[in-house]
């Protein structure tokens, strides 16, 4: 594992004046040193990339061509700057087998970690798969990825226990060199995180050297994470690496105007509020509890919303078709406001958000914080 970044991707940092932060250095340095690590940090700190550049900087050294890798020249993308950095097309040449394992909480999140991630390694011309197995995928992707796995596959804990109970396991997983578990403090406090923990104990009997890396921006406790995710609990085995503080949020109270009615814990009242909310803000979040809740929100929304605002819903009862459209119409950033339930609530990279609304009380405090 190289304890520095290639010039192939401190070229892109510096063609978009950035440079990496901290904690993604250090998530560098910890998987050079062979230690599995948590990177607790806020959400927008870059915690994905950071969980990432390891294997993007291992996958690029391992496609170097032996005979060209010494050879620099200038860059032929103009994206990329015109800085001294590899040829891609003389230097990388492809290389077989599944290097990364991304586990999320959420197929939504699966899909939207994909998107995020293909944008940098299309732009830095990197010839690296990424692929989603999840419930949505189709069983003849699901069939050949099997036989013929992505540098990097992103899934969920349900649909890697499924994969892990194929007998061709054994030949997939053989090349595993990481596992990264996004939003650890939704998974290693209840059942799926006893089924993930069942499943990292099998991937690494089938790859003794895997590192084991978990992100999160709701940690209390990170002995306790670190505890959870290292191979017999040895928190000695684990680097914790914490990222810079982050703005504080600017929380508010919305207070009813007119009359509250005495039973309900809708909040419908409260509709010209937020039809209000939507129209001061570019991109809202409406979060409800339930399902219902936000067809029932949703519906109030559209009887009430002259102003013809563009609003969308998501929940996992839609069609995977619904979904894909509402996700991808918020990426491009069409609609001015969208209601959901704890579908959206761990991470999904929409950065014009500015504005986020709990209906009613949260399930609980650290979901509020998320």
């Amino acid at each position: 594992m190289p304890a520095t970044l290639p010039s192939i991707i401190t070229d892109w940092f510096a063609a978009r004046d950035w440079t990496p932060r901290r904690h993604q250095l250090e998530m560098l340095e910890a998987a050079s040193e062979g230690r599995h690590a948590l990177l607790v940090a806020a959400t927008g700190a870059g915690k994905t990339l950071a969980g990432f550049l390891p294997t993007l900087a291992e996958l690029i050294e391992d496609m170097r061509s032996p005979a060209q890798a010494g050879v620099q020249t200038r860059s032929s993308n103009p994206s990329l700057g015109t800085g001294s950095q590899p040829a891609l097309g003389n230097t990388l040449t492809p290389v077989s087998g599944l290097h990364t394992l991304y586990i999320s909480p959420l197929k939504a999140l699966a899909v939207d970690v994909r998107r995020n991630l293909l944008m940098p390694i299309e732009e830095m011309g990197l010839p690296i798969r990424v692929e989603a197995r999840t419930g949505d995928t189709p069983s003849d992707r699901k069939a050949r990825q099997r036989v013929k796995p992505p540098h990097i596959l992103l899934t969920t804990p349900e649909s890697l226990s499924l994969l892990l109970s194929h007998e061709d396991s054994v030949h997939m997983f053989s090349t595993l060199k990481r596992v990264i578990v996004d939003e650890v403090h939704a998974f290693a406090n209840g059942k799926r995180g006893d089924l993930l923990s069942l499943s990292l104990a099998r991937l690494q009997t089938l790859a003794p050297d895997l590192q084991r890396v978990a992100l999160s921006a709701t940690v209390a406790d990170p002995d306790d994470y670190r505890a959870w995710l290292a191979p017999y609990g040895d928190i000695d085995q684990v680097r914790l690496v914490e990222g810079e503080a982050a703005a504080e949020p600017a929380l508010n109270i919305l207070l009813p105007e007119g009359r509250v009615p005495w039973a309900g814990h809708s909040g419908q009242h409260a509709i010209p509020q937020l039809i209000d909310e939507i129209g001061r803000n570019k991109i809202t979040l409406i979060f409800c509890n339930t399902r219902f809740l936000a067809e029932f929100i949703f519906q109030k929304l559209w009887d009430a919303n002259e102003p013809k605002f563009a609003i969308g819903i998501h929940h996992g009862s839609l069609s995977i078709e619904a979904r894909r459209k509402v996700e991808g119409a918020m990426a491009e950033g069409k609609l001015r406001a969208l209601v959901c339930t704890a579908s959206l609530d761990l991470g999904v990279d929409w950065g014009d958000v500015d504005c986020v609304i709990q209906m009613g009380a949260p399930k609980g405090s650290s979901r509020l914080l998320q």
